[in-house]
């Protein structure tokens, strides 16, 4: 009876966890959330003020006015490689390429790094400027913040426009489900985990992700350009007309 209870309980953690996620965002972590229900009790511990954010914290950033598809709705808060807390949604003004990844993996991330760096390469100046990346340790207990600056250093990453992110278990789990990313701990310490690419407008909406290694820039450089091009054209019609458009 007391398996039971304890079941209960957990399944009861994970519908309310489920609630603060908005509806639109559970499509490409729901299965990921029913499958890990601990972690989805865990989450009690991180609503009771454990892990509240500095006063001192910089770039935080209210959720209200994002749309219910934009991850950046998302009420967690991040440490990056400077040892700043931030929200998501200070990476709002930009487009974004995001991947998940942790410090010492030693195959799949580096060659996902060497892929966003292509990326990079391969946009112009003008659009450059616009679009930043974003990677986020899933290695939470070893990936602190000066590993990821090590890290940063390392893989020679611009200062400008790249954000590294750490968060607590739950946040990263959070994340992680609703970006479609899979991972689990072996028993070497490294982890097995999903190779995926995600790019999100400026609204923190997904608008284009691959999975793989080594993709073909020119795809995700055109749907770059497209979220570009959409959020363009929305800024000049909301815009009072003025008499060089006449």
């Amino acid at each position: 009876m007391s398996q039971i209870n304890q079941f209960t309980s957990i399944s009861d953690s994970c519908i309310e966890f489920a609630k603060r996620i908005p509806s639109n965002l559970i499509f490409g972590g729901l299965v990921f959330l029913l499958l890990t229900p601990v972690s989805c009790a865990s989450r009690k511990h991180a609503a009771s003020g454990t892990n509240t954010a500095s006063c001192c914290a910089t770039n935080l950033t209210s959720s209200a006015s994002f749309t219910d598809a934009s991850i950046y709705q998302l009420e967690s808060t991040w440490t990056n490689d400077l040892g700043q807390s931030i929200k998501l949604g200070a990476l709002r003004k930009r487009v974004q390429v995001v991947t998940m990844f942790f410090a010492s993996c030693t195959y799949a991330c580096p060659i996902i790094v060497e892929d966003l760096k292509r990326i990079d390469r391969a946009l112009s100046k003008e659009l450059g400027d616009k679009v930043g990346f974003t990677l986020v340790t899933i290695d939470t207990a070893r990936d602190t913040v000066d590993i990821l600056h090590a890290f940063r250093s390392a893989r020679k990453l611009p200062t400008e426009r790249w954000t590294l992110l750490r968060g607590n278990p739950d946040d990263t789990l959070e994340l992680a489900a609703l970006l479609g990313v899979k991972f689990k701990r072996e028993a070497t310490g490294q982890f097995a985990h999903s190779n995926l690419i995600t790019v999100v407008n400026e609204k923190g909406e997904i608008v284009h992700q691959v999975a793989g290694l080594q993709h073909d820039v020119a795809d995700i450089l055109k749907h770059i350009e497209k979220s570009l091009a959409e959020e363009r054209s929305a800024t000049h019609s909301s815009r009072p007309l003025t008499s060089t458009d006449l």
